[in-house]
């Protein structure tokens, strides 16, 4: 749907415009079919990075002078592909594509204080990658370089960043239940079926220690038997995490009902 838009946008325009146009279009269009083409956990992680560049493309398209019908075409498919890389299904399809032997792996919902400021730098990172080659061909090579030099930059820096949120989810095993959440975890949790007191959705009012990070939405509830050591992710105070006593726990699973259906199933105490 972008090609006839961006040849719409670039028509009447410079060749060298229209052959980068193009080519960076073509490029980021493979990368992100290479990586929906192959669910793992680190290709939805580059989907996620990948496909929405196609809202701002898009958006820039009808800017430019894009005919109403390509560009509207444009916005439309791009928007639709956007929300269904970002949503919880396809992350449930291709972080269990990574799954060793007996795991159900169930992603977690993203911290909101760390999301927004994900988005925040995905969205400058995203202006300069898409604004860079624009300006370069068009011999602005102060701006065009300033905004290459913060594409860069932040594609150093924040993938490391951005590939957390990909690496975070509950998983059942046939010993019990196992937390991968490095964002709030030092080390990964494991309660063994003999520590586990019951799964449930947490009721209003619990005094359970938030291992959310804190996310929005319902949580679950993991109760123990008897005290389990969790060591919560490192800070500048202390820099090699800080162990507490944990009896009740909160998690943030995206489907949190189909989580303890499936914990039911593998007969868990649910409920």
């Amino acid at each position: 749907m972008g090609a006839p838009a961006i040849d719409s946008a670039t028509a009447g325009r410079t060749a060298a415009l229209d052959d980068v146009a193009r080519l960076g279009a073509g490029l980021l269009w493979l990368t992100g079919v290479a990586a929906l083409a192959v669910p793992a956990v680190v290709t939805l992680t580059v989907a996620r990075v990948i496909v929405p560049l196609a809202v701002p493309a898009s958006a820039l398209a009808w800017a430019a002078g894009a005919g109403t019908g390509e560009a509207a075409a444009f916005i439309v498919s791009a928007v639709a592909a956007t929300a269904i890389v970002l949503s919880a299904d396809l992350g449930r399809c291709f972080v269990q594509a990574s799954a060793y032997g007996d795991e159900d792996r169930y992603p977690l919902r993203p911290p909101l204080a760390y999301l927004i400021a994900a988005v925040v730098t995905w969205l400058l990172w995203a202006s300069a990658l898409v604004v860079a080659p624009l300006l370069l061909v068009d011999h602005r090579w102060i701006s065009g370089g300033s905004c290459s030099v913060v594409a860069v930059a932040l594609t150093w820096w924040a993938w490391p960043r951005w590939h957390k949120l990909a690496r975070r989810w509950i998983v059942l095993v046939p010993v019990g239940v196992v937390l991968h959440d490095h964002l709030v975890l030092a080390e990964t949790l494991m309660v063994r079926r003999h520590e586990l007191g019951g799964l449930r959705l947490a009721p209003a009012g619990t005094q359970a220690t938030d291992l959310t990070g804190p996310a929005t939405g319902h949580a679950i509830e993991i109760l123990t038997r008897e005290p389990v050591t969790a060591i919560l992710a490192a800070t500048p105070a202390q820099p090699r995490g800080t162990p507490i006593d944990l009896t009740a726990g909160l998690v943030s699973p995206s489907r949190p009902g189909r989580f303890l259906r499936a914990a039911r199933e593998r007969r868990l105490a649910v409920g």
